[in-house]
């Protein structure tokens, strides 16, 4: 179902993870991060306040390019063409698997986590603790141990739709009750690598205190964000998930890692 408070679409949101298809229980045998930019190098960008994020260069092309060629041999399914009601539809080629040790170290062993949580005070977003939560929903504890890989090969793509929250598990000693915040995209290949289209579009809702005011005013601009190898795209969702969609694949291939960020209950 789409957000709490938003205007219902069709189709409104996205497959239920139960339903996404699931992995042999082995896990891969993931290979290193390396090479990465100094964190120093790096910083968040606040595309829209408040929903969208990015963090351009979190991988370097090589890293992308030597995990575009891992993933290849990993056993994806394509979506079905036909999605179940009130679904959106979706069509790619996806691997998905519970690993909380390799979504830990997306989350420790790269710059994502010093990012987040402000060690680095050249991170982009100057803001004090509160005003930090507040952006992300809450104390950020990693990412959602649910790791999904996407291919999208030309003419594949993912309708407009809404991410739902989730309430999950971190393992540890002790586990931690957490639930997803944001939905955290990892961008492998892009037009550089001769994959053309299939950027991710957000819908901004109009402002709503301007209609009160009697101001008749057109829909906002879609926002889209082009694909950027290595580049890192984080969105709000849940309660207020912007309305997006991931355009059609119109050459080459599309090749996405997708966690979400997950809060301390």
């Amino acid at each position: 179902m789409p957000p709490k408070n938003k205007k219902k679409v069709t189709p409104a949101k996205a497959p239920a993870s139960k339903a996404d298809v699931k992995a042999n229980v082995v896990l891969p045998n993931w290979p290193s991060f390396s090479p990465l930019l100094p964190e120093l190098e790096l910083s968040l960008h606040e595309i829209l306040p408040g929903q969208i994020v990015t963090i351009p260069n979190f991988w370097t092309s090589k890293l992308c390019k030597n995990y575009v060629s891992f993933l290849s041999s990993l056993p994806l399914i394509t979506t079905p063409g036909k999605p179940k009601k009130g679904d959106a539809v979706r069509v790619n080629d996806r691997f998905q698997i519970d690993d909380p040790a390799f979504a830990e170290r997306l989350w420790s062993d790269t710059s994502l986590k010093n990012l987040i949580l402000g060690v680095n005070e050249d991170g982009g977003l100057d803001m004090d603790e509160k005003a930090r939560r507040a952006l992300w929903g809450g104390e950020v504890v990693g990412l959602n141990p649910n790791i999904r890989i996407y291919r999208y090969k030309k003419g594949q793509f993912f309708d407009q739709h809404y991410d739902d929250s989730n309430n999950i598990t971190i393992p540890g000693q002790p586990s931690i009750p957490a639930r997803t915040t944001w939905t955290l995209l990892l961008y492998l290949t892009s037009p550089a690598t001769g994959c053309i289209g299939g950027e991710t579009v957000f819908y901004p809702e109009p402002d709503m205190s301007k209609k009160a005011k009697g101001k008749n005013l057109p829909p906002p601009e879609p926002l889209a964000i082009s694909l950027e190898t290595g580049l890192a795209l984080l969105h709000r969702h849940g309660a207020d998930c912007m309305l997006h969609e991931g355009r059609e694949v119109l050459e080459g291939e599309k090749w996405v890692i997708r966690s979400d960020l997950c809060v301390r209950k």
